[in-house]
């Protein structure tokens, strides 16, 4: 948290920059009022680094239009109608928006757009306190109705307005105050806190595809586990990611297992230590962190009590892919990352097979033929280390040795082979060619064969593969 002086003065700089300078003096010629705010206000405070600039001001989306369309080098309207203008100024991209006074009828997934007249008004109907500061321009003042900039040191989260009122204007704030925590370490005032757990239903009212947004941007923060934990204990997750509180399964005495919920949250934040230090995918990476999440969905529906007094999961693997796919197609995430988190949950124990017995070069294959792409398999090594959280140091030390050693044999057999692209050395041209046929099923079938084949003995050359191609169609026929 840098000083408020050292703040005022980064500010001063912002605004003296050629985009924030030549869009202020534009709106001031224009007689019009203009404001850099929320975010960027907010992380010049904290030192954090200032990406998007959001203004606000008094002119209409049509106006504002106006003011830009000579400075700029392009602009766009897609927000119009929410009252928000984008375009490129001196190279940067910045978004201005007409003061807003948002509500909901309590009854529509979206707020009704109603335009303000005041920048305090505004300010007063955002999400948090510590978003409801604003920098006039072109002359440096801070505005802070609310007492944001108090909140900032005290590293607290609380609503500008009463948390009944602000989150009854929008419920998918009480979503944003888990995002906010997870993002910059902050605690959640207590009332506010309160009112999430009263509220909690109340986020039903919101659309899948905003929940999903903000439950993706909660999972790419830092430290996404302190917002999930927060979802969990508000009720709000049982409503929008209720497989997530069911891991929190009920102990029996006689009974013992692992806490699946805490060992979920800590795979998560093993992955996301993986994701990082191996430096091999674009990170943050929603796929790999959403996978380690949901891994152990399947436990709470296949758990059953052993005599003896153990607890077992058959099969949770695949209840469990099929569960992520359902509640991930609920959320309206896209086809390929649904495809990409449910084979990863569907794979997840794979790895543990390998600690039993040295696998063959065939198994090796087949691990990586079953994880995809290179960047599937790269997610599946994160999410497999991850998935290992015993306190057993030595158990722990064998399992990451096994790891290693797997990753060896896969390097080394990809030096070889091609890995990455295992296919029959025959394609379907050379398949129809060899025996004859037209296209339809029956080449399918050959090509499988084949793959089979590549995948048991490796590569043996196109010869070789057109012999035992004729020799499996003649006993086929046979």
């Amino acid at each position: 948290m840098q000083s408020v002086a050292g703040a005022l003065d980064r500010l001063g700089e912002l605004a003296g920059s050629p985009s924030v300078a030549t869009l202020s003096a534009a709106f001031a010629a224009a007689g019009r009022e203009l404001a850099l705010v929320g975010g960027p206000v907010r992380d010049a405070f904290l030192g954090r680094p200032v990406h998007d600039l959001d203004f606000t001001t008094d002119a209409t989306p049509e106006q504002i239009l106006e003011i830009v369309k000579p400075i700029s080098d392009a602009h766009w309207d897609i927000g119009r109608e929410f009252g928000t203008i984008g375009a490129r100024i001196a190279g940067e991209t910045v978004e201005i928006t007409t003061y807003r006074a948002d509500s909901y009828d309590g009854q529509s997934r979206k707020p009704a757009v109603v335009f303000g007249d005041s920048l305090e008004g505004d300010l007063v109907r955002r999400d948090f306190t510590v978003n409801s500061l604003a920098l006039r321009l072109p002359r440096i003042e801070l505005v802070d109705p609310s007492g944001g900039v108090e909140d900032l040191i005290a590293g607290v989260l609380r609503t500008p307005s009463a948390p009944q009122t602000s989150f009854g204007d929008d419920p998918l704030r009480m979503m944003r105050a888990a995002r906010f925590a997870a993002q910059l370490g902050f605690e959640v005032e207590e009332g506010t806190r309160a009112a999430l757990e009263e509220l909690a239903p109340e986020i039903d009212r919101i659309s899948a595809e905003r929940v999903r947004e903000e439950l993706s941007k909660l999972l790419l923060s830092d430290r996404p586990v302190d917002g999930l934990r927060i979802l969990v204990d508000s009720g709000l997750a049982q409503r929008v990611l209720p497989e997530l509180p069911a891991l929190r399964l009920e102990r029996d005495e006689h009974h013992r297992h692992k806490d699946v919920y805490e060992h979920s949250l800590r795979v998560l934040e093993q992955a996301i230590g993986y994701e990082r230090a191996r430096g091999t995918l674009d990170s943050p990476d929603l796929v790999v962190r959403l996978a380690a999440l949901l891994h152990d969905i399947g436990k709470p529906a296949t758990r059953r009590l052993e005599p003896g007094g153990a607890v077992s999961f058959y099969h949770h693997d695949v209840v469990g892919a099929k569960l992520a796919k359902k509640r991930l197609r609920e959320l309206r995430y896209d086809n390929d990352t649904i495809a990409a988190v449910s084979r990863l949950i569907e794979l997840h124990l794979r790895f543990f097979g390998y600690t039993d017995s040295a696998w063959s070069d065939s198994a090796v294959r087949r691990y990586v033929r079953d994880a995809g792409s290179p960047e599937q398999l790269e997610r599946l090594h994160i999410l497999s280390r991850a998935d290992v959280t015993t306190r057993n140091k030595r158990k722990a030390d064998m399992l990451a040795f096994a790891y290693d050693d797997l990753e060896q044999r896969i390097a080394e057999l990809a030096e070889q082979e091609e890995l990455d692209a295992v296919r029959p050395e025959l394609d379907g041209e050379q398949i129809m060619a060899a025996l004859g046929i037209r296209p339809g099923r029956e080449v399918g079938e050959a090509y499988r064969f084949l793959l089979e084949l590549r995948l048991d003995e490796g590569p043996i050359g196109e010869d070789a593969a057109r012999e035992r191609l004729l020799a499996w169609w003649a006993q086929r026929g046979a």
